[in-house]
C-alpha cells in the first residue's frame, strides 16, 4: 500500500475559533497585484492560533521556550488512544489511556482521538473532555514527551462567565453529568506535561484523527509531524499537522 499523507491542519481563517481571550485572527490583504505589482497578506493571530503546539514557557517563564527544543520532539511514530464517546467535559484517566500506553515509548507521539472536532465551530467546542492530572503522570511515567488532542486544550476550558447565558445553557445541556465544581481551575496537565525532564511539547486543535485510528486498527505505521513556525522566545506556535500512513 503506497504512503497517504493526511493534514490534521485547521485552515487559518479570519474568525476562526480561539481559546477564550486569546487575539483574534484577521487575515486581510496588506499589497495587491492592483496597486503594489504583488499579492501580499497581513496576519494577525496569536502564538495559540488554530492548530498549535505549546512549549513549556507557555505555563512557566523558567521553562524552555520554542526554539529551546529540539526538533526531535516535533516528529516521531504516533500511537492514539481512542477516547471517542466521552461525555462532555469528562476527565480522562490512566485506565482510558493504557491501552494505548502499552504501545507507548521515548520518541512517541501519543495523540487523543476525542472526536471533538464534530463541534469546531459551535460553543460546544469548549466543553471537551481533558486530562487528568493522574493521566498525564501516567504519560509522562511512560517516556512520552509529546501529546497532540483534537480538542480546545488538554485541560478543561472554563465554562463562559455568567452574562453569556445562552452559551452557558448550551454546554449545561450538552451533558446531564455536568459538574462545573469538580473541574480543577489550574493547568495541571499542561504543568505535569511540559514541566517534564528535558521540556515536552503539546499539540492542540488537531482535525479529525478518524484516518488515522482506522490505520492503526489495519496495522499501518503512523508517522506525525508537527512542526511549527521558528518564533524567537515564544511559548508556541501554529503548526502544520501532517500524518503519513505507511
Amino acid at each position: 500500500m503506497a504512503p497517504t499523507l493526511i493534514d490534521l491542519t485547521h485552515p487559518v481563517t479570519t474568525g476562526m475559533p480561539v481559546y477564550p481571550g486569546d487575539p483574534e485572527v484577521e487575515l486581510r490583504p496588506a499589497l495587491t497585484t492592483a496597486t503594489a505589482g504583488v499579492n501580499v497578506l497581513g496576519l494577525h493571530l496569536g502564538s495559540q492560533s488554530g492548530t498549535h503546539v505549546d512549549a513549556p514557557y507557555h505555563v512557566d517563564v523558567t521553562w524552555p521556550t520554542l526554539d529551546g527544543l529540539p526538533l526531535e520532539l516535533f516528529t516521531g511514530p504516533a500511537v492514539l488512544a481512542d477516547l471517542r464517546g466521552l461525555a462532555p467535559r469528562t476527565g480522562v484517566t490512566p485506565q482510558l489511556l493504557a491501552p494505548a500506553l502499552e504501545f507507548a515509548a521515548p520518541g512517541t507521539i501519543l495523540l487523543l482521538a476525542t472526536g471533538w472536532p464534530r463541534h469546531w465551530g459551535t460553543d460546544g467546542y469548549l466543553a471537551h473532555p481533558w486530562l487528568t492530572p493522574e493521566a498525564a503522570e501516567a504519560i509522562v511515567a511512560a517516556g512520552v514527551r509529546t501529546v497532540g488532542v483534537d480538542a480546545l486544550s488538554i485541560d478543561p476550558t472554563p465554562d463562559p462567565g455568567p452574562g453569556d447565558v445562552a452559551v452557558a445553557a448550551l454546554l449545561a445541556d450538552l451533558s446531564d453529568e455536568h459538574d462545573p465544581a469538580a473541574e480543577p481551575a489550574t493547568l495541571a496537565a499542561h504543568r505535569i506535561l511540559l514541566g517534564s525532564p528535558g521540556g515536552a511539547v503539546i499539540a492542540e486543535n488537531l482535525t479529525d484523527l478518524t484516518p488515522l485510528l482506522d490505520a492503526q486498527a489495519a496495522g499501518r505505521p503512523i508517522e506525525l509531524s508537527l512542526f511549527p513556525l521558528r518564533l524567537v522566545a515564544a511559548d508556541g506556535a501554529p503548526i502544520r499537522a501532517v500524518a503519513r500512513l505507511g
